[in-house]
Protein backbone atom coordinates (compact mmCIF):
# COMPACT_ATOMS: atom_id res chain seq x y z
CA UNK A 1 0.00 0.00 0.00
CA UNK A 2 1.49 3.08 -0.81
CA UNK A 3 1.43 6.20 1.34
CA UNK A 4 -1.31 8.25 0.22
CA UNK A 5 -3.96 5.59 0.07
CA UNK A 6 -2.46 4.36 3.11
CA UNK A 7 -3.24 7.97 5.06
CA UNK A 8 -6.85 8.07 2.59
CA UNK A 9 -7.87 4.48 4.11
CA UNK A 10 -6.47 5.10 7.75
CA UNK A 11 -8.48 8.38 7.61
CA UNK A 12 -11.91 7.01 5.95
CA UNK A 13 -12.10 3.87 7.89
CA UNK A 14 -12.19 5.85 11.25
CA UNK A 15 -14.27 8.45 9.85
CA UNK A 16 -16.83 5.99 8.56
CA UNK A 17 -16.85 3.68 11.70
CA UNK A 18 -17.30 6.76 14.23
CA UNK A 19 -19.55 8.69 12.54
CA UNK A 20 -21.29 5.49 11.95
CA UNK A 21 -21.67 4.21 15.58
CA UNK A 22 -22.53 7.86 16.93
CA UNK A 23 -24.94 8.37 14.35
CA UNK A 24 -26.59 4.88 15.46
CA UNK A 25 -26.68 5.70 19.22
CA UNK A 26 -27.56 8.31 18.80
CA UNK A 27 -31.24 7.67 16.78
CA UNK A 28 -31.99 4.52 18.81
CA UNK A 29 -30.28 5.27 22.88
CA UNK A 30 -31.82 7.90 25.22
CA UNK A 31 -29.38 9.61 26.98
CA UNK A 32 -27.93 7.56 29.84
CA UNK A 33 -29.39 3.85 28.28
CA UNK A 34 -26.72 1.43 27.71
CA UNK A 35 -26.59 -2.09 25.73
CA UNK A 36 -24.10 -4.84 27.25
CA UNK A 37 -21.79 -5.90 24.54
CA UNK A 38 -22.60 -9.56 23.12
CA UNK A 39 -24.29 -9.68 26.34
CA UNK A 40 -21.25 -8.52 29.05
CA UNK A 41 -22.00 -6.58 31.74
CA UNK A 42 -18.14 -5.33 31.60
CA UNK A 43 -18.43 -3.76 28.01
CA UNK A 44 -21.20 -1.79 27.47
CA UNK A 45 -22.90 0.68 24.92
CA UNK A 46 -23.90 3.24 27.23
CA UNK A 47 -24.73 6.05 25.93
CA UNK A 48 -23.73 10.35 27.17
CA UNK A 49 -22.41 13.60 25.52
CA UNK A 50 -19.58 15.78 26.72
CA UNK A 51 -18.98 19.51 25.51
CA UNK A 52 -15.03 19.19 25.92
CA UNK A 53 -12.19 16.91 25.61
CA UNK A 54 -11.62 13.24 24.88
CA UNK A 55 -12.78 10.57 27.36
CA UNK A 56 -15.46 12.08 28.61
CA UNK A 57 -13.05 15.55 29.86
CA UNK A 58 -14.98 19.01 30.20
CA UNK A 59 -13.82 22.15 29.44
CA UNK A 60 -15.74 25.05 30.98
CA UNK A 61 -18.65 26.69 29.94
CA UNK A 62 -20.11 27.99 26.46
CA UNK A 63 -16.87 29.66 25.83
CA UNK A 64 -14.83 27.17 27.00
CA UNK A 65 -16.70 25.16 23.95
CA UNK A 66 -16.73 27.24 21.64
CA UNK A 67 -12.51 27.87 22.16
CA UNK A 68 -12.09 24.59 21.99
CA UNK A 69 -13.77 23.76 18.81
CA UNK A 70 -11.96 26.19 17.39
CA UNK A 71 -9.21 25.33 18.76
CA UNK A 72 -8.94 21.84 17.45
CA UNK A 73 -10.16 23.66 13.89
CA UNK A 74 -6.59 25.31 13.62
CA UNK A 75 -4.95 21.92 15.38
CA UNK A 76 -6.49 19.94 12.51
CA UNK A 77 -5.82 22.12 10.00
CA UNK A 78 -2.53 22.45 10.70
CA UNK A 79 -1.58 18.62 10.90
CA UNK A 80 -3.33 18.07 7.18
CA UNK A 81 -0.65 19.99 5.77
CA UNK A 82 1.96 18.67 7.78
CA UNK A 83 0.57 15.38 6.77
CA UNK A 84 0.59 16.02 3.21
CA UNK A 85 4.42 17.32 3.76
CA UNK A 86 5.38 13.73 5.10
CA UNK A 87 3.58 11.97 2.42
CA UNK A 88 5.14 14.21 0.29
CA UNK A 89 8.72 13.30 1.74
CA UNK A 90 8.01 9.75 1.85
CA UNK A 91 8.19 9.45 5.60
CA UNK A 92 8.13 6.18 7.46
CA UNK A 93 4.84 4.37 6.88
CA UNK A 94 4.58 3.76 11.09
CA UNK A 95 4.76 7.99 10.96
CA UNK A 96 1.91 8.58 8.65
CA UNK A 97 0.12 6.23 10.27
CA UNK A 98 0.32 7.43 14.01
CA UNK A 99 -0.38 10.99 12.65
CA UNK A 100 -3.47 9.55 10.25
CA UNK A 101 -5.05 8.00 13.20
CA UNK A 102 -4.60 10.99 15.48
CA UNK A 103 -5.95 13.26 12.50
CA UNK A 104 -8.96 10.80 11.79
CA UNK A 105 -9.58 10.84 15.47
CA UNK A 106 -9.62 14.92 16.00
CA UNK A 107 -11.46 15.19 13.03
CA UNK A 108 -14.42 12.66 14.14
CA UNK A 109 -14.94 14.67 16.78
CA UNK A 110 -14.79 17.90 15.40
CA UNK A 111 -18.00 16.93 13.12
CA UNK A 112 -19.59 16.33 16.21
CA UNK A 113 -18.75 19.20 17.89
CA UNK A 114 -19.53 21.44 14.52
CA UNK A 115 -22.37 19.80 13.11
CA UNK A 116 -24.33 17.81 15.46
CA UNK A 117 -25.92 20.77 17.56
CA UNK A 118 -27.73 21.47 14.38
CA UNK A 119 -28.72 17.72 12.76
CA UNK A 120 -30.16 16.05 15.56
CA UNK A 121 -32.98 17.36 18.02
CA UNK A 122 -31.98 17.05 22.22
CA UNK A 123 -31.37 13.31 23.45
CA UNK A 124 -33.36 13.19 26.87
CA UNK A 125 -33.87 10.55 29.68
CA UNK A 126 -36.81 8.75 29.82
CA UNK A 127 -37.01 7.28 26.01
CA UNK A 128 -36.05 10.64 24.83
CA UNK A 129 -34.13 9.43 21.47
CA UNK A 130 -32.73 12.05 18.73
CA UNK A 131 -34.29 12.93 15.37
CA UNK A 132 -31.74 13.20 12.77
CA UNK A 133 -32.64 16.68 10.81
CA UNK A 134 -35.53 17.77 12.90
CA UNK A 135 -38.22 19.89 11.39
CA UNK A 136 -37.56 22.30 14.01
CA UNK A 137 -34.01 22.71 14.15
CA UNK A 138 -31.31 21.28 16.24
CA UNK A 139 -30.14 21.44 19.70
CA UNK A 140 -27.76 24.00 19.65
CA UNK A 141 -25.84 25.92 16.75
CA UNK A 142 -23.46 25.34 14.58
CA UNK A 143 -20.05 25.09 16.54
CA UNK A 144 -21.57 24.37 20.25
CA UNK A 145 -22.67 20.89 19.09
CA UNK A 146 -21.90 17.91 21.69
CA UNK A 147 -19.87 14.76 21.36
CA UNK A 148 -21.37 11.44 21.74
CA UNK A 149 -19.45 8.62 23.43
CA UNK A 150 -20.63 5.04 23.86
CA UNK A 151 -17.84 2.87 24.90
CA UNK A 152 -17.65 2.05 28.44
CA UNK A 153 -15.75 -0.77 30.20
CA UNK A 154 -15.95 -0.87 33.85
CA UNK A 155 -13.95 -3.63 34.48
CA UNK A 156 -13.14 -3.64 38.10
CA UNK A 157 -15.64 -2.03 40.88
CA UNK A 158 -16.18 -2.63 44.47
CA UNK A 159 -15.03 -1.22 47.61
CA UNK A 160 -11.21 -0.90 49.09
CA UNK A 161 -10.64 -2.77 52.30
CA UNK A 162 -11.35 -1.25 55.75
CA UNK A 163 -8.23 -0.89 56.78
CA UNK A 164 -6.81 0.67 54.43
CA UNK A 165 -5.84 4.26 54.93
CA UNK A 166 -7.72 7.17 53.55
CA UNK A 167 -9.63 5.15 51.02
CA UNK A 168 -10.89 2.26 53.13
CA UNK A 169 -14.72 1.54 52.42
CA UNK A 170 -14.84 3.92 49.58
CA UNK A 171 -16.31 2.40 46.54
CA UNK A 172 -13.71 1.89 43.56
CA UNK A 173 -14.13 1.79 39.64
CA UNK A 174 -11.99 0.45 36.92
CA UNK A 175 -12.08 2.04 33.97
CA UNK A 176 -14.68 5.17 34.47
CA UNK A 177 -14.04 7.18 30.99
CA UNK A 178 -16.73 6.42 28.62
CA UNK A 179 -15.37 6.99 24.84
CA UNK A 180 -15.21 6.93 21.38
CA UNK A 181 -14.32 5.41 18.62
CA UNK A 182 -12.46 8.81 17.43
CA UNK A 183 -10.56 8.85 21.28
CA UNK A 184 -9.47 5.14 20.56
CA UNK A 185 -8.21 6.04 17.19
CA UNK A 186 -6.09 9.39 18.70
CA UNK A 187 -4.58 7.37 21.85
CA UNK A 188 -3.49 4.11 19.18
CA UNK A 189 -2.16 6.76 17.22
CA UNK A 190 0.19 8.07 19.96
CA UNK A 191 1.08 4.88 20.41
CA UNK A 192 2.26 4.44 17.24
CA UNK A 193 4.55 7.58 17.10
CA UNK A 194 6.19 6.29 20.52
CA UNK A 195 7.07 2.60 18.28
CA UNK A 196 7.84 4.89 15.68
CA UNK A 197 10.58 7.00 17.95
CA UNK A 198 11.62 4.00 19.78
CA UNK A 199 12.60 2.21 16.36
CA UNK A 200 13.47 4.96 14.16
CA UNK A 201 14.98 7.79 16.91
CA UNK A 202 16.15 6.11 20.19
CA UNK A 203 17.30 2.59 18.87
CA UNK A 204 19.62 4.72 16.22
CA UNK A 205 21.50 6.77 18.53
CA UNK A 206 22.27 3.47 20.88
CA UNK A 207 26.27 2.72 20.64
CA UNK A 208 27.04 -0.32 18.55
CA UNK A 209 29.04 -2.85 20.08
CA UNK A 210 32.46 -3.86 18.47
Amino acid sequence: MNRKTLVAFTLLTVLVIDQGTKIWVKTHLAYGEELGIFGSDRALIHFVENNGMAFGLSFGASYGKLLLTLFRLAAVSLLFVYLRRLVRERAERSLLLGFALIQAGALGNILDSVFYGRLFSESSFHGGVARMFPADGGYAPLLYGRVVDMLYFPLFYGNYPEWLPYFGGRAYLFFRPVFNVADVAIALGVMVLLYFYYVFILRKKEPREF
